[in-house]
């Protein structure tokens, strides 16, 4: 596995204050994201959730928040209950007049177990490009 972060871009037809609710409030993450039984976007706040490839591998992730800035950068990390490694992700928006930028980056990948195979970068590529496409795209365009 490369080093190399996932970085992957896009740009909603929705306002940054539309963006920055689906990406903090737990209620709207429910609808696109994933199911967590809580969520505060504070510093130091950690959640977890249940998530898999199939029905037969899922895994418990637990990630914490490492960074806020209102409307301009959410951050956490990203590890596996019983798994060596840990990644981070980084939510970071750009108010571009009625449309917002959003710039995923998902680094650290490479420190997790080379022998699992769900956890291969090409994994995350598209599952990444999946949840922001389909999910969040669908979730702002209403």
């Amino acid at each position: 596995m490369d080093n190399q972060p996932i970085i992957l871009e896009r740009v909603f037809n929705a306002p940054i204050d539309k963006v920055w609710n689906a990406l903090t409030n737990n209620e709207e993450m429910k609808i696109w994201y994933f199911q967590l039984p809580e969520f505060i976007p504070v510093i130091g706040f950690e959640f977890r959730f249940i998530g898999g490839p199939t029905a037969d591998r899922q895994y418990l992730h637990i990630c914490e928040i490492t960074a806020v800035e209102p409307k301009k950068k959410l951050a956490h990390s990203w590890r596996y209950d019983g798994y060596d490694g840990i990644s981070f992700v980084t939510w970071e928006l750009w108010d571009e007049d009625s449309t917002t930028r959003l710039r995923l980056t998902h680094n650290g990948l490479e420190t997790f177990p080379h022998s699992n195979p769900d956890f291969a970068k090409e994994n995350f590529e598209i599952g990444w490009a999946s949840i922001l496409d389909s999910s969040l795209g669908n979730y702002l365009s209403t």
